[in-house]
């Protein structure tokens, strides 16, 4: 079932509207165009009772004024790129400089996150929605005339697909994610540190205090970093400066998404699975978040959600060693990143 309301208007007038995808278990999933946002999923607890798990707003208006990428797509690179500065095919380019005044961040100052995507309903077997937007050349500084097109499916299993493809008519750099916090035990219920977190890597990214990557790949053993074992997210957050922001290597990828993480909460008995095709799963545990007006009248704060972006690594195109970013024209880009919601 799938159904489509008006949102809100755009100063400009353009109307953004929302669709809501429903399933045989009850689950929701509401989506905007304005970013080709998640705007909001509810699922039931162990007892049945269902609520909202991801931060999220009521009006458009919020989503235009906030700084914090709730549910919205991000493009074309996620992360950062160091300086905001890449060399490619013998040219250098320049991108905006959007964080801490030194690098460029998810895209730059209008990312995906902040354009309206053209809408096609897929309500066939199970209910989706397609949107699709077209980056034309030099925008945000990047080379290329590049479309996406981002897939939600919301299926009888009760799992969240997101499957993003891409074009480009000349080489480029691309890395698109969601960019949702989760709280399992309700949005703006409790912080996030008693939520039990499974990540199936062995190794991570090494960053400095503005999390730029050094190029280093570390192994997570003996470290408040690893999550091989099921382990309470507050276990060992006091050993870093600020929360977890880490971007953990996965398995070798491939077309096919496999298990990437299992995080729950033992109050709620919520469960998430993350499954995906991409290199990368970056782990944030909403450190700069502060006591912020949500949707349904709640409140969040630091440490109120948890961000499971799945990705390549960061700033890939400046490390000959990572997995290489760049799209080139005779390629599609595929990513395909499943949701699986259960309780325990």
């Amino acid at each position: 079932m799938l159904e489509q309301k008006e949102f809100g208007k755009l100063p400009d007038g353009q109307i953004i509207n929302s669709y809501t995808l429903r399933n045989s278990h009850g689950i929701t999933v509401k989506l905007i165009n304005y970013g080709a946002t998640l705007v909001s999923i509810k699922t039931p607890d162990k007892t049945g009772q269902f609520d909202e798990i991801n931060l999220g707003f009521d009006s458009l208006p919020e989503y235009l004024a906030h700084e914090f990428y709730f549910g919205c797509i991000i493009g074309r690179v996620a992360n950062r790129i160091t300086h905001g500065r890449f060399n490619l095919n013998g040219k250098t380019y320049q991108l905006p400089i959007n964080f801490i005044k030194q690098h460029h961040i998810h895209g730059g100052l209008k990312g995906f996150d902040k354009v309206v995507w053209h809408t096609e309903i897929l309500d066939e077997v199970e209910p989706a929605i397609k949107f699709t937007y077209t980056s034309k050349e030099g925008e945000e500084g990047y080379p290329g005339n590049l479309t996406v097109d981002v897939i939600y499916t919301l299926t009888q299993y009760n799992e969240l697909k997101i499957a993003y493809f891409a074009t480009t008519d000349q080489p480029t750099i691309l890395d698109l994610t969601n960019h949702a916090y989760w709280n399992l035990a309700g949005a703006g219920k409790n912080d996030i540190l008693q939520h039990v977190l499974q990540v199936a890597a062995d190794e991570y990214i090494v960053t400095d205090k503005d999390h730029i990557p050094s190029g280093e790949i570390r192994s997570v053993a003996n470290s408040a970093v690893d999550f091989r074992q099921p382990t309470a997210i507050g276990a060992h957050i006091n050993q870093l400066a600020n929360g977890y922001d880490l971007c953990y290597v996965l398995s070798p990828a491939n077309k096919k998404p496999r298990f990437a993480a299992r995080i729950s909460d033992p109050i709620s008995g919520r469960m998430m699975e993350v499954h995906t095709n991409q290199n990368g799963l970056q782990f944030y545990t909403g450190n700069y978040l502060y006591d912020y007006k949500i949707a349904n009248g709640r409140t969040t704060k630091k440490l109120g959600g948890f961000c499971m972006e799945t990705q390549n690594f960061p700033d890939a195109i400046n490390h000959a060693n990572f997995p290489s970013p760049v799209l080139l024209p005779e390629q599609e880009y595929f990513h395909e990143t499943v949701f699986k919601f259960g309780t325990n």
